[in-house]
């Protein structure tokens, strides 16, 4: 029986002596047709935060849909720890267009198991080192490339160390500046479409041949077009290096047959497209959290130069780069790249001793959790320190989860956060960053979030 068949009103008995469970609260501000998903529209980031003052569990509307809001730190972690909850929901049925149906973000139960079998080897603690080289390789290369001075457009560039980073650690390719480029127009009008697509679910409308709807195909078109371009040249190469894509190439289904072309390119898609876009994001922050916060960049230059005594930045500091990595936690914390997602339930259950139907769609919001004044003193004060030790071990357990947990865990957690403490240390050693006219850091909500323009002078240090 799929999830789609199962009626979400059907309710089975309660056990014997067991408490009814409660029907959580409808949050206020709901409108015909569209529900509450206008307001999520016009300011999610302020309505996802408030719903708390609801309940830790609370049912909105989104067009159609009745979907159940999570607010309850401790709450989303039973939702990633419970295989009652499969990846599902307004969210990836926003990204299937982009991730297809059997790529390793989106495959739920055994195809879901086989497919972290085939990519976690890529991804083991063991493994990052033989990553060093080339994640130091390009932190370098970007200092280099940014001359003191001059103006440099974080997007385009956050986006091209990415997916450079992607590229020549996990395929092996040469899919270097005009594919980083690419990547991150289609990029932006993609994800942009697709949150769009999640908040206000007008389906028939989205296939009218309207302008935006236009930019939106096209840009997909071009995403998929770019995966098709890079599996062809490495079976045309005949070369087998030991990667990823390797991995994937040399992948067997469950009955011993490779896997499926569409399974490979939902891989390689998954690999490049909501990693670069994650990173991206994140970098971008960061520029903005050391322009905004000179005190903390110069804690960041003096903590590497102790580390290295003047020799360049390498990975083998990146784990005595405590403060450096403080300072990466803390603008994750306030500014997540991942800022919303969606579960369904495999079957009715209990959360926070309200009743969740099964089939039914369930949403909540890292960027929330992260700044609620329920798990932080000075909840919106940008301050590392408070990831110190003695500190952190006040804040509660699931108040921060930047790559998530259980078996939907990002596999590429310490494979990230070695490339995002390389970027930041080499960047952080050789300049202060400030803000110029014109750039713009308010948040920009898509299906990430990221600044609107954020534009900034490198000045030698």
């Amino acid at each position: 029986m799929t999830v789609e068949s199962v009626n979400p009103e059907t309710r089975a008995p309660a056990a014997p002596g067991a408490p009814e469970l409660r029907e959580p609260p409808v949050a206020g501000g709901g409108v015909p047709l569209l529900g509450h998903g206008w307001r999520l529209a016009r300011d999610p980031l302020a309505f996802m935060s408030q719903l708390r003052d609801h309940g830790d569990v609370v049912r909105i509307k989104l067009g159609p849909k009745t979907v159940y809001a999570v607010t309850n730190p401790e709450l989303t972690g039973a939702l990633a720890l419970n295989p009652d909850y499969h990846i599902a929901g307004p969210l990836w049925e926003s990204l299937e267009g982009l991730l297809g149906k059997e790529g390793v973000a989106t495959a739920n139960g055994p195809l879901h198991r086989r497919q972290r079998r085939t990519i976690q080897p890529a991804f083991r603690l063991d493994a990052i080192p033989a990553y060093g080289p080339i994640m130091e390789e390009e932190a370098h290369a970007l200092t280099e490339r940014w001359q003191p001075g001059k103006i440099v457009d974080a997007t385009s560039e956050s986006f091209r160390v990415a997916v450079r980073v992607a590229a020549r650690c996990l395929l092996r390719g040469q899919y270097m500046d005009e594919r980083a480029e690419r990547l991150c127009v289609a990029l932006a009008t993609v994800f942009r479409g697709m949150y769009r697509r999640m908040v206000v679910p007008l389906g028939p409308l989205y296939r009218l041949p309207l302008p935006a709807n236009r930019r939106f195909n096209d840009a997909l078109a071009d995403l998929h077009l770019l995966v098709d371009e890079i599996i062809a040249e490495r079976r045309a190469s005949g070369q087998k290096p030991d990667d990823l894509l390797t991995a994937l190439l040399e992948a067997k289904d469950d009955n011993g047959d490779p896997i499926g072309e569409q399974e490979i390119h939902d891989q390689v898609v998954a690999i490049l497209t909501p990693g670069s876009e994650t990173i991206a994001s994140t970098i971008m922050w960061l520029l903005q959290a050391l322009a905004d916060h000179p005190e903390h960049a110069d804690r960041i230059r003096d903590e590497v130069e102790a580390v290295t005594d003047g020799r360049p930045v390498a990975f083998e500091d990146v784990r005595k780069l405590r403060h450096t990595g403080n300072v990466i936690v803390e603008a994750m914390r306030l500014r997540p790249a991942v800022w919303v997602l969606t579960r369904r339930a495999v079957a009715e259950s209990e959360l926070g001793g309200y009743r969740i139907p099964a089939g039914a769609d369930i949403i909540y919001s890292p960027y929330a959790i992260q700044r609620d004044p329920k798990s932080y003193d000075d909840n919106l004060e940008f301050d590392p320190d408070r990831w110190l030790p003695e500190r952190a071990a006040n804040v509660p357990k699931y108040a921060m989860k930047p790559f998530s947990a259980g078996k939907r865990k990002c596999p590429s957690d310490h494979f990230s956060m070695a490339q995002l403490t390389l970027i930041t240390a080499a960047l952080a050693t050789k300049y202060r960053f400030e803000q110029v006219a014109g750039s713009n850091d308010a948040v920009r909500v898509g299906i990430t979030l990221r600044p609107h323009d954020l534009l900034v002078r490198p000045v030698a240090r």
